[in-house]
């Protein structure tokens, strides 16, 4: 059965330039070294290094998202977007962490490409997710802490299926249940935006950047578009090798 991801109506109105590109990988091979990932994560380490790659607060790519977490009232400098914190990780410590070969290559396209990216499991997913404020019976288990449950905070922009949350504050962390993981063989990436500040072009090719890094290790590798003017797309768990 297929997953739909849809915007809700308010995230649409508030939020009416949020973008987000989706790369689906099915037939996902996520064990063992990815070279190629390796490859991208150590080029972005040496740009960092040379000052080709930087991270301020005041760079489009990142204020956008510090204004918009501001909006539905977090703090962004207390709990970071993801491209801000792992652009200032890279910056500070000069190294990026490795955890498999598919976050690998979400990491290295983020940091490259200055956009949040993300991923869930695409077999862990229900019929329908959506990107909507959170609400009072919302559930959150975070990653790495499959024993903890949080409550995300009323109107704080969430990706849930149903009452389970899957992320908190839009992309700033993501749930232990939905994590891409060795054993993973389908999943959806996402690339976003929150401002026309930030090219839709810098999307389009950061979802090519991650297409590239995936393809050797996958079956299929598609792409689809989300937007507040075109708020539904439709992930099939399966799709004819390419």
């Amino acid at each position: 059965m297929p997953t739909s991801l849809t915007v809700h109506p308010d995230v649409q109105a508030r939020f009416s330039d949020m973008r987000v590109e989706l790369v689906v990988a099915t037939g996902l091979d996520n064990t063992g070294h990815w070279p190629e990932a390796e490859s991208a994560l150590a080029a972005t380490e040496a740009d960092a290094g040379t000052g080709a790659i930087t991270w301020s607060e005041d760079e489009p790519a990142i204020a956008t998202w510090h204004a918009a977490y501001r909006a539905f009232g977090t703090n962004p400098r207390r709990t970071r977007p993801s491209v801000d914190a792992l652009l200032r990780r890279l910056v500070r410590q000069g190294r990026l962490p490795r955890v498999n070969g598919a976050v690998d290559a979400y990491n290295a396209t983020s940091v490259r490409f200055a956009v949040p990216a993300g991923a869930f499991d695409l077999d862990r997913l229900g019929a329908h997710v959506e990107i909507r404020p959170a609400t009072p019976e919302d559930r959150f288990t975070p990653l790495g802490e499959p024993d903890e449950v949080e409550v995300p905070g009323v109107g704080e922009v969430v990706y849930a299926q149903g009452t389970e949350v899957l992320t908190r504050h839009w992309n700033h962390r993501d749930s232990h249940a939905t994590r891409v993981q060795e054993s993973t063989t389908s999943a959806v990436f996402m690339l976003e935006r929150i401002s026309a500040d930030v090219p839709a072009e810098r999307l389009t090719d950061a979802a090519a950047h991650l297409t590239a890094l995936l393809a050797p290790h996958a079956a299929s590798v598609t792409t689809a578009t989300l937007t507040a003017d075109a708020p539904v797309a439709h992930l099939a768990t399966r799709h004819a090798v390419q």
